[in-house]
């Protein structure tokens, strides 16, 4: 009996100390979950405003988003005792061979990031890329579906868009 009041007497203790950490770790997990919501739904209208089209928009806002809530998970396990470096290495490790594992997709990603930023064509103009010519029906994530004259639908990875020449025949030329 007595080593039975002894731990509940520990175990109470340890609440009394614990508690105000773990009601704190929960207020700070629900405020950034606000906030986190916040700054997606601002992301996502400044991404539209800014010309990126929905399926980017969306992509990118998903990507932030996890990525806040990743960083607010491992703050409050911070706070309630959980040791994080461990966690942040095994994530580490983990993001590591995600990346190896998806290295062609991430780059026709960064492309397509890039082909959405500087625009070097637009959806409907005619380019040349890799010796192939057509127009341009749609600019995805990972590729460019270009239309030839005659209607064959190519689907150029932007990996490989970015990486050769782009001759764009609608495109305003600028002179000096």
């Amino acid at each position: 009996m007595e080593n039975l009041e002894k731990y509940a007497s520990l175990l109470i203790d340890w609440a009394i100390k614990s508690l105000p950490g773990f009601l704190m770790a929960i207020g700070v997990l629900v405020v950034g979950l606000w906030i986190i919501k916040k700054l997606s739904g601002l992301l996502l209208s400044t991404l539209h405003k800014s010309g990126f089209t929905p399926e980017i928009s969306s992509f990118l806002v998903t990507l932030a988003t996890i990525g806040l809530k990743i960083l607010l998970l491992i703050s409050v396990a911070g706070m309630v005792g959980v040791n994080t470096a461990a966690f942040v290495g095994v994530l580490a490790a983990a993001g590591l061979a995600v990346g190896l594992a998806l290295q062609g997709s991430l780059g026709n990603f960064a492309a397509g990031i890039v082909i959405v930023t500087f625009k070097p064509y637009k959806i409907n103009d005619w380019i040349e890329v890799k010796e192939k010519f057509g127009r341009v029906q749609d600019i995805q994530i990972f590729n460019t579906i270009v239309v030839t004259p005659g209607n064959k639908t190519l689907i150029i990875p932007n990996g490989e868009v970015i990486n050769g020449i782009i001759t764009n025949f609608r495109k305003e030329v600028i002179s000096e």
